[in-house]
């Protein structure tokens, strides 16, 4: 058999274990149904046949979930954090080597094309052996003398079971991105994976109970967000909640928490702008800014699906736009040689048409792409729109393979554009002029900004938007101002006398 076909029939094989095998829930070490009464079935995007069958979980699974991750708690953040490094780094270890396993199943429920995936599995890896390297400083805190009468020390502390719901468009890199920091610092986990791409969260279960993790630390609740989801945000039990998603969805999930007065961590939408001045080095910058938007399937929070464009370059910047997005290869996700891949679902896609229709209603000129590709799954063409900022392709998120190129005359002009969102994720800056370059970074309302670059992240730095982008901020250290609490211990030097009260009566 040739080496193609070998790899097919591995696929095929996964394929067909996939359906065999439903999803189960993870609790308390093991895979159950946990009295699930229904369950729902996974899409593969490229075809919309049904993939997996996936247990439907709710109160009931939430609440054994908290009960099994209250449990271990205290056992788990008893473990010093060099032991709890060891074993992030035996996940990791787990990791790798599942990385073809990993990466296939996830190009199959996701939709994600195999180069876009195989760097997320390495990535996903690579969180766990990152915070394994942090785990030791993580505790060290600072201490305040006061004269020499009193020595006030600091130190971080778990805070208990941890609600992480996670999106579907890099479902096992996100998970992974705020499961390590969280077990790291010693809390316990509850993951609610969308239900649009489950299927990865399973097989990270599978990877950290096979590094000896505990029994309960981690844990696995399947289903939809209105049902599992608002169960794990309203759980008395669990007192962080951290999810990546919608602006709408992130302000209900504020709405729900604040009834408990829960600490929450929310990664939400982007309209990034990418910036283009005339001076910049153009063949560079149009590398990062395709790549930007159209990489991911154009389902990424970070996209620059603004473009905004020095008037000078406009008609040239154009051209090259849309003939890069015309020349884009659509296909099976699976082959190496396929850059855009279908949309995650039907609702989806449509979506994202509807948006197109949008565009076009409100006078936008259709450049390029707009319409569904091929006769199965949900694949649309790479879209490109030349209009102005007011309409809402330009304001809204569509979260798909659409630019919107935008002219601007003058640098005043371009950040006012930019800043012209209720979103401020990222941005991006394309000029050969360093002076401005900071200058504007400087201006911008984004939690982010890349000066001639495309998004590269690095784990020590911190991720995170403003405004409707969201709060709080992921990576690095920065990531424990979330999972764990401060906590102020003073220390008399000497013997310290309250003021007496009481000794003497009426």
């Amino acid at each position: 058999m040739s080496e193609q076909g070998s790899v097919a029939a591995k696929i095929e094989k996964l394929r067909a274990r996939l359906r065999e095998k439903p999803a189960l829930h993870f609790i308390a070490g093991e895979f159950t149904d946990a009295g699930s009464e229904d369950s729902f079935v996974t899409l593969n995007p490229a075809t919309n046949e049904p993939l997996a069958e996936v247990a439907r979980g709710g109160e009931p699974q939430v609440a054994q979930a908290a009960a099994a991750a209250s449990k271990a708690f205290p056992r788990w953040r008893a473990l010093s954090a060099k032991e709890r490094g060891r074993l992030m780094l035996a996940i990791a270890e787990r990791l790798v080597a599942k990385t073809e396993e990993l990466s296939t199943v996830e190009c199959l429920d996701s939709g994600q094309v195999l180069r876009i995936v195989r760097a997320q599995v390495a990535r996903a890896a690579e969180n766990f052996s990152f915070y394994a390297e942090y785990a030791q400083r993580l505790f060290e805190g600072h201490t305040y003398p006061m004269d020499d009468r009193f020595l006030f020390y600091t130190v971080r502390e778990p805070v208990g079971p941890v609600g992480i719901i996670t999106p579907w468009n890099a479902p096992l890199m996100l998970a992974t991105w705020r499961v390590a920091p969280a077990l790291v610092a010693g809390n316990t986990v509850i993951l609610k994976p969308a239900e649009w791409a489950p299927l990865t969260a399973n097989l990270l279960a599978e990877a950290i109970a096979e590094a000896g993790v505990p029994p309960g630390v981690f844990n696995v609740v399947h289903g939809f967000g209105e049902e599992a989801g608002a169960a794990l945000v309203s759980h008395p039990q669990v007192p962080l909640i951290t999810l990546t998603g919608e602006t709408t969805t992130g302000k209900t999930v504020m709405a729900n928490a604040a009834q408990h007065l829960k600490k929450l961590s929310l990664e939400l939408g982007g309209k990034s702008p990418a910036i283009l001045f005339a001076d910049a080095e153009l063949e560079a910058a149009l590398d990062a800014i395709v790549f930007q938007i159209f990489s991911f399937n154009g389902e990424r929070c970070t996209a620059n699906s603004r473009l905004l464009v020095e008037r000078p370059i406009l008609d040239r910047v154009l051209q090259e736009v849309t003939r890069r997005a015309r020349n884009l290869r659509l296909g099976d996700p699976l082959d190496p040689a396929t850059e855009l891949g279908p949309l995650i679902h039907p609702e989806h896609l449509d979506r994202v048409l509807r948006y197109v229709a949008i565009g076009q209603e409100e006078g936008a000129q259709l450049l390029c792409g707009g319409r569904r590709w091929g006769e199965r799954g949900n694949f649309m063409e790479a879209t490109v729109f030349f209009g102005n900022n007011a309409m809402r392709i330009a304001q809204e998120e569509i979260f798909g393979p659409v630019l919107v190129v935008i002219p601007f005359d003058t640098e005043e002009q371009a950040v006012q554009l930019a800043n012209d969102s209720s979103y401020g994720l990222a941005a991006y800056v394309f000029t050969s002029n360093l002076e401005r370059g900071h200058r504007v970074a400087r201006k911008l309302e984004t939690g982010m900004v890349w000066l001639g670059s495309h998004n590269v992240r690095h784990l020590p730095t911190p991720f995170g938007g403003v405004k409707g982008s969201g709060t709080h901020r992921e990576g690095g250290l920065y990531a424990f101002d979330f999972y764990t609490e401060w906590k102020c211990i003073a220390v008399p030097l000497q013997r310290v006398q309250a003021p007496p009260m009481g000794k003497e009566g009426p």
